[in-house]
């Protein structure tokens, strides 16, 4: 389940990719693929996929405890050729965050 607290130290990667309208459903089906081949790594909380409007954009917020746990989900995606497949249908803009506010009801 997807945390969403300060102060929690889960780490999130938050990932925009940018791609042609006809690889965007492409892009999705294989990160929904990738979420599933890391989400038995120890520490692996979530990942959240965003589709743009717009029909050239994909987000992926994915979630782990801590930066070990990011590490290691990070090599699982390597190993198993993820990354590389993703350059072949959009370019990644990965950036890594920490919550420090949520405003809300």
């Amino acid at each position: 389940m997807t945390i969403i607290e300060s102060g929690s130290g889960v780490l999130t990667q938050i990932n925009l990719f940018t791609c042609r309208p006809e690889n965007q459903q492409a892009l999705i089906a294989l990160l929904r693929e990738s979420a599933a081949a890391v989400s038995d790594v120890d520490g692996w909380i979530s990942a959240s996929i965003h589709r743009g409007l717009e029909g050239d954009r994909v987000v992926n917020y994915a979630q782990s405890r801590d930066a070990a746990a990011q590490a290691a989900v990070m090599a699982r995606l390597r190993a198993g050729g993820y990354l590389a497949c993703n350059t072949a249908l959009g370019t990644a803009h990965p950036g890594l965050y920490e919550v420090v506010a949520t405003i809300g009801r």
